[in-house]
């Protein structure tokens, strides 16, 4: 589950207990000082009725007939008799020395904890329901009743000398104690659940928000594995062509040293036998001579810095480090047919966006050896290069339509095709090759985004 869910199951759950619990302990209090407050206002008004009637009970415990009269009358008529159903006057050996109910008059019982505690002094009150049966002499009027015990004090000492026990209807206390608890509950409901819903609303927005940024996190980190499993294929392809690129160096320098030793060498050394030859040597001989002597080594000598120049500008490469790619290619192809002659087919298109001088001079070198290839397997024979920019991929092909190769064995033997594949895939490129007997299409493809910073 999202955190948001998780507060908000705890959350309710905690909340709920302590509304319960807030609740049940703030209505217990209201209930007892509702109750208390109640019974000390009717234990006054009873007191005040009362006292003027009752005899001195520290000096006697017996109420003679005039006085149970007079308590009869008042307890039974106006304001008291509506009010109460039950009184009784105990005193302090748990006699009974007066009650509305003339058959207990004279009883003695075991004091009860409520009655002891009011002849210590305290006002006791107990709020008794319809369905409570401790005292079912009360019972008959079927409502609930306030039972409270009250102290009677000695007027001049404040010394109880009696205590006054009597029931209350209590019909209007427990309609105020059923709104009052009502509305407690409802108000700490209330101020709980508002409290509660705010909490959730904050948490709620911060787990959106931490959810969010859980989902960018797993994004970006899927795009920074992905990156990691493409740096490290690209560094195991850059490991293996620098392995390769050594190795094809190698090749290169021998082919350049064989290039130098058959071509420029043996024309030097030839020019220098000829100048050893009698005709130069001795002086002596026909002018005739002497001059074709001369002319073979000069000759030989130009072939020589021909070859040399020939050489040297296929291992030199022009100015293109700052050249659109479109020009780059024009560049080569036109240098190829001022070469060799042959017509080639250029289709070029701008590019939108800047290409790395590395990714120019790859492509140089591919469309080069490309072309070379073609003019030396193909006679030329309907050469064309095309260059396309799509989104975010250069890509550059070169075909002819000679007579084709077999891939199966072309690439122990071709340097050319090995050098162009090894320096497309050392900057992170592809090459392909598709060949028959109608011609050979050569495709270099390479991410501009990712030689930008090469």
């Amino acid at each position: 589950m999202t955190l948001a869910k998780q507060f908000f199951l705890a959350g309710g759950i905690v909340t709920a207990g302590a509304v319960l619990l807030v609740s049940l302990s703030v209505t217990n209090l209201i209930a007892q000082a509702v109750t208390r407050n109640a019974a000390a206002a009717t234990a006054l008004y009873v007191d005040s009725i009362i006292a003027p009637i009752l005899p001195d009970l520290s000096t006697t415990q017996e109420i003679d007939p005039s006085v149970e009269r007079a308590l009869d009358e008042t307890l039974s008529h106006g304001a008291l008799g509506r009010r109460l159903v039950s009184f009784r006057l105990w005193s302090k050996d748990g006699k009974i020395i007066y009650s509305n109910d003339k058959k207990l008059m004279g009883l003695i019982v075991p004091p009860s904890e409520d009655r002891q505690s009011a002849f210590r002094g305290e006002l006791v009150a107990n709020y008794e329901e319809k369905d409570e049966d401790d005292n079912p002499l009360e019972r008959e009027s079927g409502g609930p009743l306030l039972e409270i015990y009250n102290p009677v004090l000695q007027p001049w000492s404040g010394e109880v000398v009696a205590v006054a026990e009597f029931y209350e209807d209590a019909e209007d206390v427990g309609a105020s104690l059923t709104r009052v608890l009502l509305l407690t509950w409802l108000s700490i409901l209330s101020v709980l659940a508002l409290f509660f819903l705010v909490l959730s609303l904050i948490v709620f927005r911060g787990s959106s928000t931490i959810e969010a940024q859980r989902k960018v996190l797993k994004e970006q980190i899927a795009d920074l594995d992905r990156l990691l499993r493409q740096n490290t294929e690209l560094g195991k392809r850059v490991q293996k062509a620098s392995q390769q690129t050594a190795a094809l160096n190698e090749q290169f320098l021998r082919k350049v040293g064989a290039d130098i030793h058959d071509g420029p060498v043996q024309l030097l050394a030839y020019a220098t036998m000829r100048v050893d030859s009698p005709a130069i040597r001795s002086g002596v001989g026909l002018e005739v001579d002497r001059k074709h002597e001369v002319g073979l080594i000069k000759r030989s000598l130009e072939d020589a810095i021909h070859e040399l120049r020939s050489i040297c500008r296929g291992l030199v490469l022009p100015e293109i480090e700052n050249l659109p790619i479109e020009q780059v290619l024009d560049h080569v192809v036109s240098s190829y047919r001022s070469r060799t002659g042959a017509d080639v087919s250029l289709v070029t298109e701008p590019a939108s966006c800047s290409i790395s001088p590395s990714a120019r001079i790859c492509a140089y070198r591919f469309v080069q050896e490309a072309l070379n290839n073609g003019w030396l397997h193909a006679q030329g024979k309907g050469q064309f290069v095309e260059q396309r920019i799509t989104h975010d991929m250069l890509t550059i092909t070169v075909g002819d339509e000679g007579p084709g190769f077999d891939l199966a064995t072309v690439w122990s033997g071709r340097l050319g095709l090995s050098g162009m594949r090894e320096r497309i895939e050392s900057i992170g490129g592809r090459f392909k090759i598709l060949t028959s007997s109608s011609g050979t299409i050569l495709t270099m493809f390479l991410t501009i985004s990712e030689t930008s910073a090469l």
